[in-house]
């Protein structure tokens, strides 16, 4: 195959693979629900080629699992699962905020401050999706400032297995009271430049998030 067409070909698998991530991550694709590689080859006017390639990153990263003699479906990730990924998380982004707090620049300070204003406008307001938006991006700088790639990777892959508990999380009742203090802590010490402040207070926010979740899972039970 030419070089060109190979680049193409490549390009667009990559594509394919954002497209279902993105629909995974978004909820138009429900928990166990089956990928069927012809109406995916329709629906993103893509090769069957690329969409079984696309699974198959998927499958690696998570989201997608392959059962025997029945194809691909979302995988649906359990609470216990769901603990563990936050479990991990709780060390990796720990690591991400003691680097964030030694690298962070004026200008991020700024950011983070800011961000830190719309946390509580948020909350204040009672505007859910809003604090769920701010507490995303304020996760997602924390990382970025951190410059640690290899975590990175490893956490944006873990975030897209818990997204749909993390919405459940969101929204239930009381609990951006309770994640606000524990926001505007790391924010604080990364700000502070204190590393070991920021990771004391990322790990003590995702413990919190362990416990949150099954209280919810609980509360759903009960």
């Amino acid at each position: 195959m030419p070089v060109k067409e190979a680049r193409e070909h490549s390009t667009d698998q990559a594509a394919v693979t954002d497209l279902i991530r993105t629909a995974i991550l978004d909820g138009d694709f429900a928990p166990n629900q089956r990928m069927v590689e012809a109406d995916l080859c329709a629906q993103y006017d893509a090769s069957r080629s690329a969409v079984r390639a696309a699974l198959h990153e998927l499958t690696a990263q998570g989201l997608v699992e392959r059962i025997q003699n029945r194809g691909a479906r979302v995988r649906s990730v359990s609470l216990d699962e769901a603990v563990e990924i936050t479990e991990v998380r709780m060390v990796v982004e720990g690591l991400c905020a003691a680097k964030a707090a030694q690298k962070i620049t004026d200008a991020e300070i700024e950011e983070l401050t800011a961000l830190r204003e719309e946390l509580t406008t948020s909350v204040s307001a009672g505007d859910v999706f809003g604090y769920s938006r701010a507490n995303q991006l304020l996760h997602k700088r924390v990382r970025e400032i951190s410059a640690q790639r290899s975590a990175d990777e490893i956490l944006e892959r873990l975030r897209g297995q818990l997204v749909r508990h993390q919405f459940k999380l969101s929204m239930h009742p009381g609990r951006m009271s309770v994640s606000l203090p524990e926001h505007v802590a790391i924010i604080d010490a990364v700000c502070a430049r204190d590393p070991e402040r920021a990771e004391a207070a990322m790990r003590h926010h995702l413990a919190s998030v362990t416990t949150a979740l099954e209280d919810v899972a609980e509360a759903r039970q009960g």
